[in-house]
């Protein structure tokens, strides 16, 4: 690894410690916030899919702190225990934010569909790139293909990081618009659900501009690499 980009990745990683921990601070202090329409984290999640007319999706309970997810193969929106339990303005916030992954599988929303295209591609890059990355910078002057590989391949992830965005931004949209025409939070509430849901997106954006940024300097690395032939 470089000088310039191990830099840029310890930045990186100092900023997305620092949303991590804002994130966990915010869902901490609005857990503690009881819901006032009195619905747990799975009814909510409920209501939500049964007033968006879908019924094949389950709600279920996963183990892990912030662990939940939509997962568009078994058509399930996995709830962490605090969140499926939970009455609490953080615990409607996440499980109508994982509806909103619902939501825009069961209406074929484009970026989601294009994510899940670059899934199957990204898992197997992701388990290989870093050495392909390491020995093409290493190698970079004799045999300068292998880190073009690499570059591609990093490409691939990084396209899947920036796609990620709008994936993430507007399940927050769909969630936050769904709560406030329902009433489930309240006019106090739904500010601290849209606070909520704000950090979470951050850790997205810090997540797509880290590699966007260590992308840029692969690339850079290369071209001096040609320019030394």
């Amino acid at each position: 690894m470089t000088p310039s980009i191990l830099i840029i990745s310890i930045l990186f990683l100092v900023i997305s410690l620092l949303v991590s921990g804002v994130l966990k601070g915010k869902f901490a202090k609005y857990s503690r916030v009881p819901l006032s329409a009195g619905l747990t984290g799975r009814e909510v999640a409920m209501k939500m899919l049964q007033e968006n007319g879908i019924y094949d999706v389950k709600v279920v309970s996963t183990n892990g702190f912030l662990s939940d997810h939509y997962d568009p193969v078994s058509r399930t929106v996995n709830l962490s225990e605090d969140v499926y339990n939970g009455i609490s303005v953080a615990s409607a916030a996440v499980a109508a934010h994982e509806c909103g992954h619902a939501v825009q599988h069961a209406t074929a929303y484009q970026w989601l569909t294009l994510r899940s295209k670059l899934v199957p591609v990204v898992m197997f890059s992701s388990g290989i790139v870093q050495w392909i990355l390491l020995f093409g910078v290493i190698m970079v002057n004799a045999f300068p293909a292998l880190l073009l590989i690499g570059i591609v391949l990093f490409g691939l992830t990084t396209l899947f990081s920036v796609i990620t965005l709008p994936v993430e931004l507007d399940a927050s949209r769909r969630a936050l618009a769904w709560l406030n025409r329902t009433n489930i939070t309240n006019s106090r509430e739904y500010p601290q659900a849209k606070d909520a849901l704000k950090w979470a997106a951050l850790t997205y954006v810090v997540a797509a501009l880290a590699s966007i940024a260590t992308l840029v300097q692969y690339i850079f690395i290369f071209l001096g690499g040609r320019n030394r032939e």
